[in-house]
């Protein structure tokens, strides 16, 4: 059998995979045309990785009233507002809104919004309202200004607006995917179930929080 030649055994080498084992095998130009390796893509921050699961999951809007059970008490999964998004996200990271608006809804209930005629803290309903949400992160100490620059938002971050034309609260998460001009989407629940939009400059803002978690 006649013996390869140096450039024959090469060649092979090449074709089999040996460079991984003896890399001084591939001389410089064969190496320079071995493209790195895709990078990972960073995971979400845990808050819109929570609020990105509802797509999907929750497909209704429905404001009905639901009596739930408590703590940690929750319409079904396939339905909800937008609060219901909020509360369902902030609840993976720990914070259960609906005992923590009641707890302090009871013992501070005159701080609270007197938009519904109640005399004492529902457990059903309070934390399910736009106006008690922005007032309980207010209180926590999570408020940031309102901006219309893209870069004052973060992934992660709580923006309640007024909706133009009816006037009526929403309120959403900020997406840590973004438009190509910078502008980050929205997590959130306005009549279709939970949507990842582009709705950050849509309608007046009215609020703007950042979630110590």
């Amino acid at each position: 059998m006649k013996p390869w030649s140096s450039a024959s055994l090469l060649m092979a080498m090449l074709l089999l995979g040996a460079c991984q084992q003896n890399p001084d095998a591939v001389d410089d130009h064969a190496a320079a045309s071995i493209e790195p390796a895709a990078a990972v893509p960073a995971p979400s921050p845990p808050l819109v990785a929570a609020a990105r699961a509802q797509v999907g999951r929750t497909v209704r809007y429905d404001p009905a009233y639901f009596s739930l059970r408590y703590p940690n008490g929750d319409v079904p999964l396939d339905r909800g507002v937008c609060t219901d998004v909020v509360i369902r996200a902030l609840r993976e990271q720990g914070i259960d809104l609906q005992a923590r608006i009641h707890d302090d809804m009871r013992a501070h209930f005159s701080e609270y919004p007197a938009l519904w005629g109640l005399k004492r803290a529902d457990p059903n309903i309070d934390h399910r309202r736009v106006p008690n949400q922005m007032r309980w992160f207010e209180r926590q100490g999570w408020q940031r200004p309102s901006s219309d620059h893209a870069g004052d938002y973060r992934p992660g971050d709580i923006v309640a607006w007024k909706l133009n034309g009816n006037g009526l609260l929403h309120i959403g998460i900020v997406s840590d995917r973004r438009l190509a001009d910078g502008t980050p989407l929205i997590l959130h629940n306005i009549a279709r179930g939970t949507q990842e939009e582009d709705l950050l400059f849509q309608h007046a803002i009215i609020g703007h929080y950042r979630p110590a978690v």
